[in-house]
């Protein structure tokens, strides 16, 4: 062979090798992925009716706590009554209802749609539109050891009244726990050291809005000493979100970061803990992104999927199970689900057993169960919950 036959031999093993990089793996493109989908082998969990008036369950959050799994929601009638439920399992297997005792006019109509635990202590947000202008009536509950959960009673305007906007997740550690949520002027949170009370601080520099712009809170999760909490930041003047995170040590004083993308659109949304390591997952321009606080202070983006769909693209969910990073997305027309075994660098789109259309009374949710995947899905007729190995 010659000398000239045997560089072009070279290149072209060189552009196949490098032609065989681009295409193979896990990494998905912002388009959607072209890696082969997760199918896990799901296996429905069959939950118990709670005791009361018939109806259909309605299933919206579930938390894994000291070998115990809770699955919290509620029982919807035909004429679109409701009253909250909650079930426990120790095994994943054989589920059982967990009795409820609601204290107020509007908590016995609640749903319950957060859920966080710590110990042997479970905390849930319930809500249930009401009053003349139909907004949501929203209380906490908790629950101690095998006892019921019960309706932690509030004045009105500890979630609601005329600076409220919104109460979206719970969080709870080593430090108590923490709501993360917004009010009129801005990002809040309320802290409680044992769930049975909570406390809201509001209008707190940095965390809240200030000359720079409005903020809002959708999520948090606690660190070693202290909190995280992700959201967005609307600067004054503009019309984009721009995607933020906030840390303090004791809730009271926050720092306040950026997170970087590309064109300075985008909300942070969903936040966990992967090997001690926050990761947040939210919506941008193009689809959505996955930053990594690495040092605990400076983030920066690892990685990105999925493509802007025929609507209001969100994250509605976020997990950690076996190492793997779980997302739940909505796009205006569907939701799915997302895996990540790399810490978000390249993810797969995961195929569900149930289709659920994005918006309206539906839900679809993520939690972990060890090395197995928890799947709530909602379609806005029935509720399901699977088990998957990933």
């Amino acid at each position: 062979m010659s000398a000239r036959q045997v560089l072009v031999v070279c290149a072209l093993l060189v552009m196949l090798v490098a032609g065989c990089d681009r295409s193979g793996g896990d990494r998905a493109d912002p388009g959607g992925g072209r890696s082969a989908s997760v199918e896990p082998a799901w296996r429905e969990a069959t939950l118990p009716v709670p005791p009361g008036p018939a109806g259909r369950l309605v299933l919206r959050d579930a938390v894994s706590c000291a070998g115990v799994r809770f699955l919290v929601g509620g029982v919807v009638d035909a004429a679109g009554g409701s009253r909250p439920a909650a079930w426990s399992s120790a095994d994943g297997s054989t589920w059982l209802s967990v009795p409820v005792a609601a204290s107020t006019f509007y908590g016995r109509q609640h749903v319950l749609y957060a859920a966080a635990c710590t110990g042997g202590r479970v905390g849930a947000l319930g809500a249930k539109n009401g009053g003349v202008h139909g907004n949501p009536r929203t209380g906490t509950w908790v629950r101690d050891g095998d006892g019921p959960l019960r309706e932690v009673p509030a004045a009105f305007e500890l979630f609601g009244g005329p600076r409220a906007v919104s109460v979206a997740r719970l969080a709870a550690g080593a430090g108590g726990w923490l709501i993360a949520g917004a009010r009129a002027d801005g990002a809040a949170v309320w802290t409680s050291p044992d769930a049975a009370g909570f406390t809201l601080a509001e209008g707190l520099p940095e965390l809240a809005g200030d000359a720079r712009g409005r903020t809002a809170a959708y999520d948090a999760v606690a660190l070693p000493a202290g909190w995280l909490v992700v959201g967005s930041l609307l600067p004054a003047g503009g019309a984009a979100l721009r995607p933020m995170a906030w840390t303090s040590v004791d809730g009271r004083s926050w720092r306040r970061a950026d997170l970087p993308v590309q064109d300075g659109r985008g909300r942070a949304e969903r936040v966990v803990l992967r090997d001690g390591v926050p990761v947040a997952v939210g919506a941008v321009s193009d689809g959505f992104a996955v930053w990594r606080a690495d040092d605990g202070a400076r983030w920066r983006r690892v990685g990105g999927f999925g493509a802007a769909g025929p609507g209001v693209l969100s994250v509605v969910g976020l997990a950690v199970v076996g190492g793997a990073l779980v997302a739940v997305t909505g796009d205006g027309a569907g939701r799915a689900v997302w895996m990540s075994t790399d810490g978000g660098v390249s993810w797969r789109s995961v195929r569900v057993p149930l289709t659920v259309v994005d918006g309206g009374d539906t839900a679809l949710a993520v939690a972990d169960g060890d090395d197995r995947l928890l799947l709530l899905a909602d379609d806005g007729r029935t509720s399901h919950a699977w088990w998957g190995r990933v």
